[in-house]
């Protein structure tokens, strides 16, 4: 009885210290024997401190100074978060190379509540236009977002892809500059890519990287369990959504069709003079 006793009062002892990091072990018995929230208790200090030994509980001199939020803008990824499917995409680039040597670009582009991985271009280098035509294909297909989170990168802060969003009534919001952490769900997202793909595959060609990559987007949506989706699928998790989840409530809400929505495959060979004017 006396080991079942001990058990429950480290437990509250455990959530005190977790509220009061810096209590040390008399203050602690303060709270536990006062008519606080943990209060109530009829226990000894002596009782306090032989726990409070056993299971190594003092106050470590040192200590590590943390953030409130990551960052301070209000376009980060933890002071505007995705409520629902096609509330916040974010996208971004990261950087190959093929076997010669020579550069490869990825676009990606994610959506934040469900996860999705919603497209991954490959070309040697990247324009706003570029960026444009991956964007209106994926807008015609799956509907436009209410927000495009992003880095400050020359392809993303461009007047031409600033003004068409604009046009498709998607607001952007650029996180601070040296701030990857607010833009935390895209680059968690290049994390993974980088780790369980990138770093294990040579790439002969900017043909194969293509393949090989949207190969892994397709095991990534539908195959892959995902941590932060109660491990399920973003597929599984999409499929699961009610309607105002899912964001057919908000879309249908702002009634506005994306500009030059015409399902064209983005390929970085076609002429794009009449994809906008």
């Amino acid at each position: 009885m006396k080991v079942d006793g001990d058990r429950e009062l480290l437990g509250v002892m455990r959530k005190i210290v977790e509220t009061f990091p810096r209590n040390g072990c008399e203050r602690t018995h303060r709270v536990l024997t006062g008519p606080e929230a943990f209060g109530g208790w009829k226990v000894n200090i002596k009782r306090v401190h032989r726990i409070w030994k056993e299971e190594h509980m003092q106050v470590p001199q040192k200590q590590r100074k943390r953030r409130r939020l990551p960052g301070s803008s209000a376009n980060g990824c933890v002071r505007h978060r995705a409520q629902y499917r096609n509330h916040v995409w974010s996208y971004d680039f990261l950087t190959e190379r093929t076997e010669d040597g020579r550069q490869l670009r990825i676009l990606v582009v994610i959506d934040e509540f469900t996860r999705e991985c919603l497209a991954i271009e490959v070309a040697r280098s990247f324009t706003a236009r570029d960026v444009i035509m991956t964007l209106q294909y994926l807008f015609a297909v799956r509907g436009a977002p209410e927000y495009l989170r992003s880095d400050n990168g020359p392809e993303f802060v461009a007047k031409e892809i600033q003004e068409w969003l604009a046009r498709a009534c998607v607001r952007t919001l650029y996180i601070q500059k040296a701030s990857p952490w607010e833009n935390g769900y895209v680059e968690s997202f290049n994390g993974r890519l980088r780790d369980e793909l990138l770093d294990r595959e040579l790439f002969l060609s900017l043909p194969e990287a293509r393949v090989v990559l949207d190969q892994w987007r397709m095991d990534y949506n539908h195959r892959r369990p995902h941590g932060g989706l109660k491990w399920m699928t973003p597929a599984a998790f999409v499929a699961g959504l009610d309607d105002t989840a899912s964001g057919v409530v908000p879309a249908a809400a702002r009634g506005v069709s994306p500009v030059g929505a015409t399902p064209l495959p983005p390929t970085h060979h076609a002429d794009c003079s009449t994809t906008l004017s």
